[in-house]
């Protein structure tokens, strides 16, 4: 296709005015291009869409026999239609008067409808991959073939952490899905979704790759898209434009319950090695260390010597844990694991838990102002320990001069204190004001270190705040409670 654009030129001519018309033929636009280029996913959907199943849920619930406590059919049609779960409306009692010998209602168990998602076909003897709360709490699950064929199946394992599960149906010769590679996945790549929102079989959208890595406070790193994803397409796959699934469409952000052009999907790669130890074994094994840990923020990057903001902070170490045995402090931060490069700390469990446990990994800290290798022992995640008690706070208030310039009132720790902290030195905060409190320091807390120095008592932390420029902001690192965090004090101005 091609534009023509007429351009008219006046000009006299022995008193005569003569218009002319000269005629310049334009290349196709950049624009025209790129509307030319929009992608066509007719045969994406003729490749993929087989291997994707509605997945239906039903839940036993127990009911009474007789009575009139039932919804009105065609209401019921509709719960039904769109897999919703239905109400438990009960039974009238005035419908059913109690006593002048008529028999009372028996409970019995009675299967509704739970919910709907979706999931696609992994291998073609029927493992299917889904979300793990699209499966959870159900009494039976049945999955639908785009062929109608309906087939009841088997939940081999969920993990909850990752939200993914695997069901098996007893089929084969079923059209599996080919696993794309996420790490070519790049911002801005049109991608498709097939699913089942509200129940609607079959439903296809499509966007673009709006984010990758996307943090959500999850234990994975998320797609982000702006592919229409609603409730029903969980589960259901991210496909590429080669015709591979890149993701699990997991996680929508509404304030509506629809969709609002974010959602989120739960990466292939990640998604595979889960699967696969939930085919093995039934459930996912995760390594740990035993620590807590924070975001590093920019101002106490820079007071610490560590320049951008990066790694993990250490807040609190677990008594016994293997973090524990390798010398991990409070405090520390934890800028490498296994020679990997922590950019945020939301990073550090993601590489610890696909660690096997057993294996003996390096951890690089970085502990008042250079770093450090640390070797530790991974062991297998388990629930949380209990939280270390609190601080005692019967040691005197010892005031100091250099300290109460900061509007700080320190004492000693007692031996009991140390002990139940699992710290070797420190001073106690009684009393934060002015500058200190403007820091957030505030009763209770315990001072571990400043200016990068470690602070065993009241006696050295005189020393160090006497020697320090009053002019400059100090780092101080506190514990509170089981927390340990940085905190900067600045002069009063």
């Amino acid at each position: 296709m091609r534009f023509i654009w007429g351009k008219l030129c006046t000009f006299a001519l022995g008193g005569v005015m003569l218009i002319a018309t000269s005629v310049v033929v334009l290349p196709v636009s950049s624009a025209m291009a790129q509307v030319r280029a929009l992608p066509d996913f007719t045969d994406l959907v003729e490749q993929v869409g087989p291997s994707v199943v509605n997945i239906r849920t039903m839940e036993k619930v127990n009911v009474a026999q007789g009575g009139s406590g039932q919804l009105d059919p065609d209401m019921l049609d509709f719960f039904r239609r769109f897999g919703l779960p239905i109400p438990n409306v009960p039974n009238n009692p005035r419908q059913i008067p109690r006593g002048h010998g008529q028999p009372q209602p028996q409970p019995q168990d009675d299967e509704q409808p739970r919910g709907v998602g979706s999931g696609f076909i992994l291998t073609s003897d029927g493992m299917i991959m889904t979300n793990a709360h699209v499966v959870e709490g159900a009494d039976e699950v049945l999955v639908t073939l785009t062929d109608k064929r309906e087939f009841k199946a088997k939940i081999i394992g969920t993990d909850k952490r990752s939200d993914v599960a695997v069901v098996k149906i007893e089929a084969t010769g079923l059209p599996a899905v080919k696993v794309g590679d996420v790490s070519r996945l790049k911002v801005g790549e049109w991608v498709m979704a097939i699913g089942s929102p509200f129940g609607l079989e079959n439903t296809v959208t499509a966007g673009i790759v709006s984010a990758k890595q996307r943090d959500t406070g999850d234990y994975l790193p998320f797609i982000q898209t702006d592919v229409a994803i609603n409730p029903g397409n969980s589960g259901g796959p991210l496909i590429n434009m080669r015709g591979e699934v890149v993701g699990i469409n997991s996680q929508i952000y509404s304030r509506s319950g629809g969709s609002m052009g974010i959602s989120f999907a739960i990466p292939m790669d990640e998604a595979v090695h889960v699967s696969e130890q939930l085919r093995a074994n039934g459930h996912v094994t995760r390594g740990r260390i035993g620590v807590q840990i924070d975001q590093v923020t920019k101002e106490v990057a820079e007071s610490i010597g560590l320049g951008k903001p990066r790694g993990a902070l250490v807040r609190a170490v677990e008594k016994g844990a293997p973090a524990e045995k390798a010398g991990v402090e409070a405090g520390d931060i934890i800028i490498k694991f296994d020679g990997k490069v922590v950019e945020k700390s939301s990073d550090l469990p993601r590489m610890v838990g696909s660690t096997k446990p057993g294996t003996k990994s390096t951890l690089t800290v970085f502990r008042r102002g250079s770093a450090k290798d640390l070797s530790v022992v991974i062991a297998e995640i388990e629930s949380e320990k209990a939280v270390v008690k609190a601080a005692d706070k019967s040691s005197k208030p010892k005031q100091t001069s250099a300290a109460q310039a900061l509007g700080l009132m320190v004492s000693d720790l007692t031996d009991a204190v140390k002990k139940d902290l699992g710290v070797k030195g420190g001073v106690q905060v009684d009393g934060a004001a002015d500058a200190a409190a403007r820091a957030g320091l505030r009763e209770g807390d315990v001072i571990l270190s400043a200016a990068n120095m470690s602070v065993n008592n009241v006696a050295e932390f005189e020393a160090l705040l006497s020697k320090y420029d009053k002019s400059k902001p100090l780092n101080v690192l506190f514990r509170r409670g089981e927390w340990a965090q940085y905190t900067v004090i600045r002069p009063n101005r």
